[in-house]
């Protein structure tokens, strides 16, 4: 029997901060169909906002107003889902004996989770000996209703899959492609971690310059033969660009049209993420259905921005709706690069965060010499010098976005290492 009810924020429905790592640990709900029965609205709104999750993206569900009367009229005509989720606010041995007149009409092999109103154990365990999956008593939160389903329809002894982190420029030029590469390099050799890079912008993309590799194949072969996509296929189109660093490679060239469907690039990603416990997207700085998908679907975002008025303006246009579309995740993460360019006016980092409500990660300064020789080298920041400030920078991105803390032996220096800091405070 269950009774979590997480605490939600009372404005938008969104998870609140205490759920949201509870939250990130689920795993994707599979294909499947629910339909929900539900008497009032604080349970109806939960479980409708619960669909809306990205981790229910391949699940298909419906919310009915109405109770167990209403599932039994409705599944004499209709065949059942795979889960029926019921609230009741009826007696137990009522609740019982209603539930016996649906088994007659309801598919033996249908789940059915109970959201009831009272906590009796006898109750439950009656429910339990009836067949019943699960029992929550109310109030519940999108948080419970994800649980429930995860627990009855995700294996807990499934591979685990790996955690998908999105990097995103808030305008073209701004460095996003260039602090992924490099943030993408220092988790493969500071923890020796299996990563990959997958480049999504197949006209234009870098990586492959900024990883000194011609592959032959890449992730375009991926994208345009989904048919052929498993394990194996893709270990094929990989190309080892270090000891435990391994690319798929945009073509970069422009022989072809690259429209692509919504979820053209869900099958690769979750491919890929059943190959390495890190995979790190390049995502270009466009605006269509599959990258908003591929945002929405991300189990991290990071937006790269530079200290200017188009950035900040497409910084919160992107902060807003990544906090609408990801209700039950953390806010998209805030790094500000290029700061510190000779001459040229800049809004100061704590201007620039103040309309967006969140606190920048980290703020890398200008230094085109660095970027630049490491750019047409072919070679990664840490590799032409490791000592340099943005390369120590970019250690402790890698530190934080892997949930890792900073290493001790380490002294820290401007950029996130006083945000660490605060939060190892925190934890006392």
């Amino acid at each position: 029997m269950s009774n979590l009810a997480y605490q939600t924020d009372g404005e938008t429905g969104a998870a609140a901060p205490a759920e949201v790592a509870a939250m990130q640990a689920l795993r994707p709900i599979p294909r499947i169909s629910i339909q929900a029965f539900c008497e009032t609205e604080s349970i109806a709104a939960p479980i409708e906002r619960a669909g809306e999750d990205r981790r229910m993206a391949k699940a298909h569900l419906k919310v009915h107003m109405g109770g167990i009367a209403t599932a039994i009229e409705f599944y004499q005509t209709a065949p059942t889902p795979n889960l029926v989720i019921l609230e009741s606010r009826r007696e137990p041995r009522e609740l019982l004996d209603s539930l016996r007149q649906l088994a007659e009409v309801c598919d033996p092999s249908t789940k059915v989770v109970v959201i009831g109103h009272y906590n009796d154990v006898w109750l439950y365990r009656e429910l339990v000996r009836s067949g019943v999956s699960e029992y929550v008593v109310a109030p519940i939160s999108m948080a419970d209703i994800l649980t429930v389903i995860s627990s009855i329809f995700v294996d807990p002894e499934a591979d685990p899959i790996g955690r998908s982190l999105a990097f995103v420029g808030a305008k073209g030029g701004v460095g996003s492609s260039t602090i992924a590469h490099n943030v993408a390099w220092a988790m493969s050799t500071l923890f020796s971690s299996e990563v990959v890079v997958a480049d999504l912008d197949l006209p234009f993309g870098t990586a492959n310059i900024n990883f000194d590799q011609d592959p032959a194949q890449g992730i375009a072969e991926a994208v345009f033969a989904p048919e052929r996509i498993d394990e194996v296929y893709l270990d094929r189109l990989l190309a080892q660009c270090a000891e435990h660093l391994s690319l798929l490679a945009a073509p970069s060239t422009l022989d072809r049209i690259y429209d692509f469907d919504a979820d053209a690039f869900a099958q690769v990603i979750e491919i890929a993420q059943r190959s390495a416990p890190l995979l790190v997207l390049d995502v270009p700085h466009v605006w269509n259905g599959w990258t908003r998908n591929t945002l929405a679907q991300a189990d991290e975002v990071i937006i790269t921005a530079t200290p200017e008025l188009a950035n900040l303006r497409n910084t919160k246009n992107l902060v807003d709706m990544l906090k609408k579309i990801r209700p039950n995740d953390s806010p998209p993460k805030l790094i500000i690069n290029q700061t510190g360019v000779p001459k040229r006016p800049e809004i100061s980092a704590a201007d620039f965060a103040d309309p967006l409500g969140i606190t920048p990660l980290a703020e890398i300064a200008f230094d085109p010499q660095l970027f630049g020789n490491a750019s047409n080298n072919g070679r990664m920041l840490g590799e032409m010098n490791a000592q340099h400030a943005a390369v120590v920078t970019i250690n402790e991105l890698a530190h934080v976005l892997t949930g890792r803390t900073e290493p001790k032996s380490k002294k820290k220096k401007p950029g996130i290492g006083s945000l660490i800091g605060k939060l190892k405070l925190g934890k006392k």
